[in-house]
């Protein structure tokens, strides 16, 4: 095991004691004012990974934005993100110190592209220091963190947008209002499958990262040695740092889904199951998983599955027409589709397209206009939105993680009242069966129905398990953040 050597340490611990002294109370400075309205928005970036450098390319094609500066803990992904900068562009600012970003009085607004696990404490950090903030998806790590965001960009006046790009998919947007004006009828269910392979993680001997503050990089995670081998994007697979699937494709598919089912509250309750099969590997997160949102308009159901459709092949199954995306199955026939979408009547006939480009450059126009006029009401993915559908993946992943391995005839009583659901959770069944996965002998893990707080952040029973299931549910509610990458309770 490599161990952290002694310059690392120092750095490592001066980081961590501007962080706490950051975290004891950020407040916006006098320069901290509203960008004016033909002034190109300064940005800049925090996380320079993969993801950040596209939203980079899509930047650079622009003309009312600037990027200023640049900061990760890895200096390898400030290189690559300042070779994607369009030849000629004045060098950014750049360091491995997010406060020393949210200093700086040139920065107008910043991107929140870093693993889940930062998301909330930076965005909280750079409300407080005046910035406006695109934070990427999922909004928050927890359903507390979310609520806190929410909070502080109340509290301190500030435009915050949630990568959830579908929000600005004209496509999208047409197909819903067709399905809200009855155009297929009632809805009876929506089926949100995310059907993407995913490969073992490599796996090696424990070690850390020695070019890099993988201090810094833990943040309010525990500081841990890696067991994979690469450490960036894999951290999806790992609950101190990730969302698993659902968090991080089934956020914007259940974002849809939720316009769909015109659920602008919580579900009533929430079930999560499933497991990770025939890969064995480091990560910790299922790649065969079901959450079931009991709505009162109708039941949302979210799928995933990370192996192909059977061994041997790189392709993926289907659901109704889809490997991604969201089905809207209704009396009158199904809206399916993500980018731009279909309804199709009861025997497969196209009814309607409506076509959709992405929502990508729109998304991101529409967070720079809200900069500029300060109209919060026009975010098309605000906080508050932004948290209820990441909540919706928390509480998908927080029954599943205090569930228990469970029979078929188990999973089918507890979805015996919800058709749809127990559908879906044989036909994942049978796809587990063709990679000869027996599940008699290594079961699906079955959580309980969880009953949600009617402001989304709570969990009130559930209904199987007893005090202890619904102590260790609380607690993934808000889980613990390790000092000083702590937010407080008043942000």
């Amino acid at each position: 095991m490599k161990e952290i050597n002694r310059r690392a340490f120092l750095v490592k611990t001066a980081w961590a004691a501007g962080a706490g002294a950051l975290a004891a109370g950020l407040r916006a400075p006098a320069w901290a004012a509203p960008v004016g309205a033909n002034d190109a928005v300064r940005l800049g970036i925090i996380g320079c990974g993969a993801k950040a450098q596209a939203h980079i390319k899509q930047l650079m094609l622009r003309t009312d934005v600037r990027v200023v500066a640049l900061c990760d803990v890895d200096p390898t992904q400030i290189a690559k993100a300042q070779a994607v900068l369009k030849p000629g562009t004045a060098a950014p600012f750049t360091t491995p110190d997010a406060r020393a970003l949210l200093a700086r009085a040139d920065v107008d607004a910043v991107l929140v592209v870093t693993p889940n696990h930062w998301h909330a404490l930076l965005t909280v950090w750079a409300c407080q220091a005046g910035k406006d903030v695109y934070v990427e998806k999922p909004m928050s790590h927890t359903v507390w963190e979310g609520r806190k965001m929410v909070e502080a960009a109340a509290k301190y006046g500030r435009i915050v947008q949630v990568g959830t790009q579908y929000r600005s998919e004209d496509g999208l947007a047409a197909g819903i209002k067709f399905l809200h004006e009855g155009g297929l009828g009632k809805i009876k269910y929506v089926h949100a499958p995310y059907y993407g392979k995913r490969d073992a993680i490599p796996r090696r001997a424990p070690w850390y990262p020695d070019w890099m503050n993988y201090e810094a990089f833990c943040g309010p995670a525990p500081v841990s040695p890696l067991e994979r081998d690469k450490v960036h994007y894999d951290w999806h697979w790992s609950w101190a740092t990730g969302n698993g699937e659902l968090g991080n494709n089934g956020v914007h598919i259940l974002d849809v889904a939720r316009r769909m089912v015109r659920a602008d509250g919580p579900p009533k309750r929430v079930l999560g199951l499933g497991g990770r099969f025939v890969h064995d590997d480091p990560a910790e997160t299922p790649n065969a998983q079901i959450a079931v949102y009991d709505y009162d308009a109708a039941p949302v159901i979210f799928e995933a599955r990370g192996l192909p459709a059977k061994p041997g092949v790189t392709y993926m199954d289907q659901a109704g027409g889809l490997r991604v995306g969201v089905v809207a199955h209704c009396e009158g026939g199904t809206l399916a589709g993500l980018i731009g979408c279909t309804a199709n009547d009861l025997s497969g006939k196209v009814i309607k397209k409506f076509p959709g480009e992405g929502g990508v450059v729109a998304h991101m126009t529409n967070f720079l206009d809200a900069v500029r006029s300060r109209r919060t009401q026009d975010l098309a993915a605000s906080a508050e939105i932004g948290h209820a559908s990441a909540a919706m993946c928390h509480l998908g992943n927080i029954s599943m993680r205090v569930g228990a391995p469970a029979t078929s005839q188990e999973i089918a009583g507890a979805l015996d009242a919800m058709p749809a659901a127990a559908g879906v959770a044989r036909s994942l069944a049978d796809h587990l069966g063709v990679h000869g996965v027996d599940l008699a002998k290594r079961p699906l893990s079955l959580g309980p129905w969880m009953d949600i707080e009617r402001n989304g952040d709570g969990i009130a029973r559930v209904a199987s398990g007893g005090e202890g299931t619904l102590e260790r549910a609380r607690y993934l509610l808000r889980e613990t953040q390790r000092p000083p990458y702590v937010i407080p309770e008043k942000v």
